[in-house]
């Protein structure tokens, strides 16, 4: 029977001869077959004797086969396109990156074109030109180097038209402006059909989608509708990259500023705690121990305290920065908190003048609000260095007008004096050691300062009289607080010289220790021992003519005990050979003689001599106070002065 078929045109009936050769044509539909297989059927039923009917009706099934082929093969083309976009629609949903995503389209699109290559160029406003972004098959470096003026080439004329532009011969094509640079990259990649289409944001044109062939080709309205779909895609992933960075910015200049906020609420809570705590420092009239230990707790890092001369203190902390009076005297200049590496310095100051500076080792970098802690921390030192200076002041002012009164007029008021003595902290019957200092003229106001402030630390008092510091110091002997004063008073007056007498109790006992304390001053300054210090005991024969209560004995005992120990222990006779040999001049010969010894004898004796007294004995100074002493022995009685025994023999 005959089977019925359509065509596009009209249905029509093949008859049954002419149905295996139809069938045959499906069978090659099923298997894809290429187009030359459709002429087997005509050329096998030719061979077989066909009718022309039946061969007419072959020819007619072969077209239309071919057509249905046709259209099967377009179905699948825009299904892959279609596939394409979806794809490239995911990528965008995904927020892959704009690379990626770029990379995709164009690889895509030289796969759904056919073409031997494919790439993308975008607009560089800061240097006026295009560049190649992505390129997918080329090999030329040149090529894929390639920057292109606005305007020229191809992709020139797409982005002055908006539209996109085809050519099936490049170099023969002269719709647009060819540039050696252009022409030379495209030679060397061996292009010749150029299709571009224009990346569009709005009516902007921001790049140009190309794919290319190395042979000459007309590209299809399908095919350029195909690209262009896929240039829209590459714009709307360069824009939502654009707007991600643009969100992204704007995400990370929200948090900076809400960083920035938090950190400025930080630090208007410290600095808030810090005046707080400062303002009690101030009221409770703490010290700078108490300044630097708020500051660091609040700023954290080490604070180190300078003097004026830009030196750490004793309780300072750290040695401070490399160049520390530099730097505070650059912040006494600018009334500012001075950076040197890891060193913060603000100057201490009170009426512009500088008594110190804080100090501040901390690697972090100091905000402006931290840094305001740190000048209120040094403007809070100089208030109580200041409330210090003017307390102390006052006392040492009371301390001074009493120890004036103690020394000019003891016996006027001694009860009024010991109770005014008692409210400043000392006891005046105690057992004092009396210190008389001499310096230079220039020095005095520094060294009663420095004398002051040790006089209330022991429980003393302290003040200038008749041009000299005079210092009374509980418990200690003469010529040790002679030698503390001149120590403590050395790095604030240069040279010292300190003379002490003592001890002494009672008002009218001081006056006279400090009368016999000047006296061993000058007495030291006349002996040219300047910058030195002794009690009148310990300056021999000198501290008979310059004491109030003259001990002979103890002077023969410090000069001779060595001798009087060793007579008494031994049963020699030491002080008489050394007498005998004064006696003699010095000669060992007549004092052998007048002891009726041999001269050795006397030799010997002498050298056991040296070695009690000291290998000085003899020279002229020291000679001198022995034979006082030996004088003074002779004139004494035993018991006085001797130990254990009679002391002349």
């Amino acid at each position: 029977m005959p089977v019925v078929t359509t065509s596009p045109d009209s249905p029509s009936v093949i008859p049954g001869p002419a149905l295996g050769g139809t069938a045959e044509f499906l069978e090659l539909l099923l298997g894809d077959a290429a187009a030359i297989e459709y002429e087997r059927p005509l050329v096998q039923a030719r061979a077989a004797g066909a009718q022309p009917a039946e061969i007419a009706e072959l020819e007619r099934a072969k077209v239309l086969a071919l057509q249905v082929r046709e259209a099967f093969q377009a179905r699948r083309r825009r299904e892959a396109e279609l596939s394409a976009l979806f794809d490239t629609a995911g990528d965008l949903a995904r927020l892959r990156s704009v690379d990626s995503v770029l990379t995709a389209i164009v690889h895509r699109a030289r796969q759904l074109l056919g073409t031997d290559t494919a790439y993308l160029t975008l607009n560089d406003d800061a240097h006026g030109d295009t560049y190649m972004r992505v390129t997918d098959g080329t090999v030329s470096a040149w090529f894929q180097g390639l920057r292109l003026p606005m305007g020229a080439g191809l992709g020139g004329l797409v982005a002055q038209t908006a539209a996109p532009y085809a050519t099936a011969s490049y170099f023969t094509d002269t719709r647009f402006r060819h540039t050696e640079d252009i022409n030379g990259g495209v030679a060397e990649e061996g292009l010749v059909a150029i299709l571009g289409v224009p990346l569009l944001r709005g009516s902007q044109v921001i790049g140009v989608l190309y794919a290319a062939d190395r042979t000459e080709r007309t590209f299809e309205r399908s095919e350029v509708a195909l690209l262009g779909s896929l240039a829209a895609h590459a714009a709307i992933a360069l824009d939502n990259a654009r707007l991600l960075e643009e969100t992204r910015a704007a995400l990370e200049e929200l948090s900076v500023t809400s960083r920035e906020l938090r950190a400025h609420s930080a630090s208007v809570e410290r600095a808030a705690g810090a005046h707080d705590r400062f303002i009690d420092l101030v009221l409770r009239g703490g010290g700078v121990e108490e300044v630097a230990v708020a500051v660091t707790e609040v700023l954290g890092g080490r604070l180190t305290v300078l003097d004026q001369d830009g030196r750490a203190t004793p309780s300072g902390g750290d040695p401070g920065p490399p160049d520390p009076a530099g730097a505070l005297s650059l912040a006494r200049a600018t009334g500012r908190t001075v950076r040197d590496s890891d060193w913060w310095t603000a100057a201490v100051t009170v009426d512009n003048e500088l008594i110190g500076g804080l100090v501040l080792c901390r690697e972090e970098e100091l905000s402006d609000s931290d840094q305001r802690i740190l000048e209120r921390a040094a403007l809070v030192t100089a208030l109580l260095l200041l409330i210090r200076r003017s307390a102390g002041e006052a006392e040492h002012r009371v301390r001074g007008e009493l120890l004036g009164e103690l020394l000019t007029t003891p016996g006027r008021d001694p009860d009024g004096l010991r109770e005014r003595a008692r409210r400043l902290g000392a006891d005046l019957d105690r057992p004092h050691a009396v210190v008389v200092v001499q310096v230079a003229d220039g020095a005095r106001t520094r060294a009663a300062a420095a004398a002051g402030h040790l006089a209330a630390v022991r429980g003393g008092l302290a003040g200038l009289h008749d041009g000299r510091v005079v210092v009374c110091l509980p418990d200690i002997a003469a010529g040790v607080a002679a030698e503390a004063v001149r120590v403590e008073l050395r790095s604030a007056a240069g040279v010292v010289t300190a003379g002490g007498a003592g001890p002494a109790t009672g008002p009218e006992a001081l006056a006279a220790a400090a009368t016999e304390a000047g006296r061993c001053v000058s007495t030291l300054i006349a002996l040219g021992r300047s910058g030195q210090s002794a009690g009148a005991e310990e300056l021999g024969f000198f501290g008979l003519l310059v004491g109030d209560q003259r001990d002979v004995g103890a002077f023969v005992r410090a000069t001779l005990a060595p001798l009087l120990d060793y007579d008494a222990r031994r049963g020699t006779d030491l002080i008489a050979t050394l007498r005998a040999w004064f006696d003699a001049g010095g000669s060992h010969a007549r004092a052998a003689e007048a002891l009726r010894v041999h001269v050795n004898t006397v030799t010997q004796r002498l050298d056991r001599v040296a070695r009690l007294l000291g290998k000085d004995w003899a020279a002229p100074d020291r000679a001198l106070e022995v034979q006082l002493a030996l004088r003074l022995l002779r004139l004494a009685d035993g018991d006085t002065v001797g130990t254990g025994g009679q002391a002349g023999h």
